[in-house]
């Protein structure tokens, strides 16, 4: 079998980002080659340069090139708050709602025992040491509302409880701005179990 050319290495590697398939790989290739040289070299040296440099954050496991991210080192942090999310994107999107204060653990996954996915591999271990360290007072489950997100959810709960601390999950109900015809049963029979109190 012949090795391949740098062409199919480049179509190839293009491969391993998400949702793109082989056509996809191959016209990205084509377009760096043919209309953006310099872009393709800028993309290059900033894989190369991440790869080397962005780490896990000491405390909270998402990314970071310093022992400690800027969150964790933050003083304007609530420390007795701790969000847990699967993966750096999920606390990006949290952050973006600037309506949590506190601080986080990145999981960098999710339990999924039929990948083979168990608490050793998403560093349970290190989450418990963190949420027991005498500041967290609760623990905010920000888990994907998915089979496994929930199965997660769950497990780390449990955990938790056992332990003596205060276990709190996202709620789940209608969206902003959503329309109730448009919303799937599934999430208004949630929003229905999990209505508040507005008034005595």
């Amino acid at each position: 079998m012949e090795p391949l050319s740098s062409l199919e290495e480049l179509t190839q590697a293009l491969r391993c980002l998400p949702s793109v398939g082989p056509k996809a790989a191959q016209r990205m290739a084509l377009h760096l080659l043919q209309h953006d040289r310099d872009g393709a070299q800028r993309l290059a040296l900033a894989l190369e340069a991440a790869t080397r440099t962005i780490r896990h954050c000491q405390r909270c496991n998402t990314f970071t090139e310093d022992e400690l991210c800027t969150l964790c080192r933050s003083a304007k942090r609530d420390a007795t708050l701790l969000c847990v999310v699967e993966t750096p994107a999920d606390l990006m999107m949290v952050e973006h709602t600037q309506a949590y204060a506190g601080l986080y653990f990145v999981l960098m996954g999710r339990l999924s025992p039929l990948d083979g996915i168990g608490p050793r591999e998403i560093r349970l271990d290190r989450l418990l040491k963190r949420a027991q360290d005498g500041v967290v007072r609760e623990v905010v489950l920000a888990t994907n509302f998915t089979n496994e997100g929930e199965a997660t959810a769950h497990y780390i709960a449990e955990l938790l409880a056992a332990r003596k601390l205060k276990v709190t999950r996202l709620a789940r109900g209608v969206p902003v701005g959503g329309e109730l015809e448009y919303v799937d049963s599934g999430t208004l029979a949630q929003a229905m179990r999990e209505r508040r109190l507005l008034a005595n």
